[in-house]
């Protein structure tokens, strides 16, 4: 079982920037690792992930404002978010899943990002 903490959210005027920490308590080398995120009266969406040779996908919504990343070494994945918008207002979720077999699936507890004007 992988747990997943993540840090990082704050409160941020609208253009500003944050990022975004999750650290896995164990190797996530082989895991597919993402950002989701989930407004007020909204489902949880997904931002971005990254499979386990590198490529990154992203939702059009964030594409060329966030950067993903992560440090396997350090079991940790990071959001570079810049540029941020009103509508990036939300809790930030770090998800790590692997199939071996079945589907393995964690979750972190989440981190607000509240973007003012």
């Amino acid at each position: 079982q992988v747990q997943l903490v993540e840090s990082g959210g704050a409160l941020v005027q609208a253009g500003g920037s944050l990022r975004l920490s999750c650290v896995a308590s164990g190797n996530i080398a082989n895991y597919v690792m993402g950002w989701y995120r989930q407004a007020p009266g909204k489902q949880r969406e997904l931002v971005a992930d990254s499979s386990r040779g590198g490529t990154v996908n992203y939702a059009d919504s964030v594409k060329g404002r966030f950067t993903f990343s992560r440090d396997n070494a350090k079991n940790t994945v990071y959001l570079q978010m810049n540029s941020l918008k009103l509508e990036d207002t939300a809790v930030y979720y770090c998800n790590a899943r692997v199939r071996l077999g079945n589907l393995y699936q964690y979750w972190g507890q989440g981190t607000q990002v509240t973007v003012s004007s």
